[in-house]
């Protein structure tokens, strides 16, 4: 199991490497743009992006919208790697560098599939470059957002705030929607009002926070950002929804857990503030799919047994052979496709030991070694029983917020916590449940 995910994960890298070489090209245009926002946590890893933009067998515009989001991607990758150093020594908010919901690999395989200089080539040329644009200027908005994270905590009051960016890079562009407005005629900003307010009700009667920042900061969504953008994206203040290219994926404000997902980005940015490389950040990404899949079980009161663990189901168009982004009870097998690719994700700690991943693809992982702890969070809601977020999310939280996780921990320090929080917090019982999940998945707590 381990030589075969470790033999599908360098296919990838290689194949990613040879787009990598050819983004380059269009790097300088990322930045002669002048940028007007921070950089994101986007749903789409690269490495989807990348398969998509390779792919023969893709449709030459789905290519281009692909390619277009990888070249924008992989050069803030690179300059990620540049600033890790400083990264590692960060205040709470120039730790949270992150890239989207959609690997790069997908975008890069279906960039590939069209014809050179054609329109879906420019298409993906032009995704790629404005994720890439987002993640380099997420440090512009460091000091704005160590502010917030100052604030003291206030009366929980859910602000909205909706606006229409009309297929641009501007995110206030049109206002179409506020806290207490009527519902409007379109509805990916309906969507995004409606996933806003479940978090914040999630975050507020659960886990009794005040918002992601713990001081009431106002949730904000842009939708229909540029023109078929196959991404969604937390830029360190508000979300932002693309349409999708409609080949192959569908508009991000559709999945819940998708909103839920890149939110809590901004949760673990005010809290941990996990750097986003290697395992750590796969414990990051992994915080992100565990407290995005509890927001939509809990806006659908399903039991942990009643769930279906699945990461940005309706996200892929019926062309793509795959129930969804990610699996948290089998990663690994959410999709199997010709384009797409096949799911890279791990679910034991023995796969992340034996490999040792570029920092410039999926930032060295963190979306493919996250199966890991996603599994054991699995493992241990559904053995508990009841709901997720009862006891199994509780444990979770009071790890995330502990002040003994650092912003370079890694799985082992985690698990730790949450064996110590499981005792603490319940008794021995529980306490055997979250060491055995560990167990299962590899990594040890003793």
């Amino acid at each position: 199991m381990v030589l075969h995910a470790l033999s599908l994960i360098q296919k990838q890298v290689n194949s990613f490497n040879i787009v990598a070489e050819e983004s380059t090209m269009t790097s300088q245009a990322v930045d002669d743009i002048t940028p007007h926002h921070a950089a994101c946590c986007s749903v789409i890893p690269t490495y989807i992006l990348s398969k998509i933009a390779d792919s023969p067998d893709a449709p030459d515009a789905a290519r281009e919208h692909a390619r277009n989001a990888l070249v924008h991607t992989r050069t803030i990758i690179q300059r990620h790697q540049e600033s890790i150093l400083r990264q590692i020594n960060a205040t709470p908010a120039q730790g949270a560098s992150h890239q989207g919901i959609i690997p790069d690999h997908i975008s890069n395989s279906i960039a590939n599939s069209y014809p050179a200089g054609s329109e879906g080539e420019d298409a993906a040329q032009r995704t790629l470059s404005l994720s890439a644009e987002i993640r380099d200027n997420r440090e512009a908005h460091a000091d704005s957002l160590r502010d917030a994270q100052a604030k003291p905590p206030t009366t929980k009051r859910l602000k909205r705030v909706v606006y229409d960016a009309k297929h641009t890079e501007i995110l206030d562009e049109k206002l179409v929607r506020s806290e207490g407005g009527p519902a409007t005629s379109d509805p990916a900003a309906d969507e995004c009002y409606d996933g806003l307010g479940a978090t914040f009700n999630f975050y507020s009667d659960i886990l009794s926070r005040n918002s992601i920042n713990g001081a009431g900061m106002s949730l904000i969504g842009t939708v229909h950002f540029d023109k078929n953008y196959n991404n969604a994206y937390w830029d360190g203040k508000q979300m932002v929804f693309g349409d999708g290219d409609g080949t192959y994926f569908n508009r991000f404000t559709a999945s819940l857990d998708v909103i839920g997902h890149e939110l809590a980005h901004g949760v673990t940015q005010f809290t941990a503030n996990l750097i986003y490389e290697g395992e750590t950040g796969a414990l990051n990404e992994s915080m992100s799919d565990v407290f995005g899949c509890m927001i939509k079980q809990y806006k659908l009161n399903q039991t942990s047994a009643e769930a279906d663990w699945l990461i940005g189901v309706g996200l892929f168009t019926p062309a793509v052979n795959g129930k969804s982004l990610r699996s948290m009870k089998a990663p690994g097998t959410a999709y199997d496709d010709p384009v797409i690719g096949k799911d890279l994700q791990v679910a034991n700690y023995a796969d992340v030991l034996t490999s040792e991943l570029p920092s410039d693809f999926d930032n060295g992982g963190v979306h493919i070694y996250s199966g890991v702890p996603n599994r054991a969070f699995y493992l241990v809601a559904t053995e508990l029983g009841g709901h997720s977020w009862d006891r199994a999310g509780k444990i979770w939280w009071a790890a995330l917020t502990d002040r003994r996780l650092t912003p370079s921990s890694k799985f082992q320090a985690f698990a730790k916590l949450t064996v110590e929080k499981a005792e603490t917090l319940y008794d021995q019982s529980v306490k055997a449940v979250v060491e055995h999940a560990w167990k299962e998945v590899g990594v040890d707590t003793g």
